[in-house]
């Protein structure tokens, strides 16, 4: 969706990602845990309906964290309920809750939203975070995945920042 009323806003510098990115890590850490319990639960039902069998380890939690197949599965499944926590906000409305109380938005130059395929290649490009290092080493404040994805993170207004601009309308 295109709101060029977001084009015009200045880009966001390092500290003030900063702080929007420690805010949502506490979030990640919560879809982490569940995403983990859910994945915990299936691997449990797996194993009660004789799927699965302990393969020699006395605990579940063992059979899981000790079988590599299990594991990268189980890793992964992590990885892509956290990912995806990140790319569906950021192609929704352009802003996670961090974001959002940061007063910033991440989206093409025009104001467009990003697609969920590109927001998908900003969380890869991010490098967990430290691809917000590049901010440091150039004057046009934008982070490896900014230039990667052609898009920006921009400081709104108070204005702009208020719940009817959240979904990018």
């Amino acid at each position: 969706m295109l709101n060029t009323e977001h084009a015009n806003f200045p880009r966001a510098g390092f500290f003030r990602r900063l702080g929007a990115m420690i805010y949502d890590l506490l979030l990640a850490v919560a879809v982490y845990m569940i995403a983990g319990a859910i994945g915990f639960g299936i691997f449990y039902g797996l194993h009660t309906m004789g799927l699965i069998s302990l393969g020699g380890f006395e605990h579940i939690s063992d059979t899981l964290n000790n079988t590599p197949i299990y594991k990268g599965i189980y890793q992964l499944w992590l990885a892509l309920w956290v990912c995806g926590f990140y790319a569906l906000f950021w192609s929704k409305g352009g802003q996670t809750l961090g974001m959002r109380a940061w007063r910033l938005k991440v989206q093409h130059p025009n104001g467009q939203n990003l697609s969920f395929i590109t927001a998908c290649a900003r969380v890869v490009w991010s490098l967990a975070g430290v691809g917000n290092v590049f901010i440091l080493l150039n004057s046009d404040k934008l982070a490896l995945q900014d230039k990667l994805t052609r898009s920006e993170v921009v400081v709104l207004s108070v204005e702009a920042n208020q719940m009817r601009n959240w979904r990018g309308a």
